[in-house]
């Protein structure tokens, strides 16, 4: 059996909005295990995006407690929690976010910048994740001279550029063409199988979470089979 590696115990969140309380999570359990990969589906609004922040330490609970590779985040500080993020999850958003003036190689080191790696080390790391999604051949272009799908690509590298434990994909083919979505699933898929990372993705098409090897449902902020 491989390791338990998420531990999501009587979670809810509540948001105050315009004077009255939103329910987004209410009373969440969930386990992960090493090498999972978990599809969670649910019409908008059910709580899935908030879920993955919390999962992932950029959200807080309102109650219960979220245990992350063995460490309760919900004890942590802001500050805590930003040098844990960065060495233990790579997130991978719908809309890529990508910083418009750097080039998709400037793009993918950015999360380096944070470590103590050298320049050459860096630039070792990031030819290689790039390498690995297949834009060897665009390290120097912009994201305005790349298509959806290489963008999502440079995401995707940028993700898994510190080697993370835990992926986490907020609808990561919402904005892409069939065919490009194909080939980001295949990369995911790939990531899971090949090395290991675990991965929880939350998206809207059947299709897409097919690709997964277990589909969990959120309705109304409580969590199904």
């Amino acid at each position: 059996m491989s390791e338990l590696i998420v531990r999501v115990r009587n979670v809810s969140k509540r948001f105050n909005r315009d004077g009255f309380e939103v329910v987004a999570l209410d009373n969440v359990d969930l386990e992960l295990h090493e090498g999972d990969f978990l599809a969670l589906m649910g019409p908008s609004g059910s709580g899935k995006s908030t879920l993955l922040n919390l999962l992932a330490g950029i959200d807080r609970p309102t109650s219960g407690e979220v245990d992350v590779l063995g460490t309760q985040l919900t004890r942590m500080t802001e500050s805590q929690l930003a040098v844990w993020r960065n060495t233990h999850i790579g997130y991978i958003f719908q809309t890529f976010n990508l910083v418009p003036v750097l080039t998709a190689f400037e793009n993918v080191e950015l999360p380096l910048l944070l470590t103590d790696l050298t320049a050459r080390e860096r630039r070792e790391h990031v030819t290689a994740a790039l390498g690995m999604v297949g834009l060897s051949d665009r390290v120097e272009h912009y994201p305005s001279e790349l298509s959806g799908g290489q963008q999502q690509r440079v995401a995707i590298a940028r993700a898994i550029i510190t080697d993370p434990t835990i992926l986490v994909a907020d609808e990561p083919t919402g904005d892409l063409d069939r065919t490009s979505a194909e080939d980001i699933l295949k990369m995911m898929d790939r990531l899971n199988r090949e090395l290991g990372k675990t991965i929880i993705m939350v998206t809207h098409d059947p299709h897409a979470a097919e690709q997964a090897r277990g589909v969990r449902h959120l309705e109304k902020g409580e969590l199904t089979q």
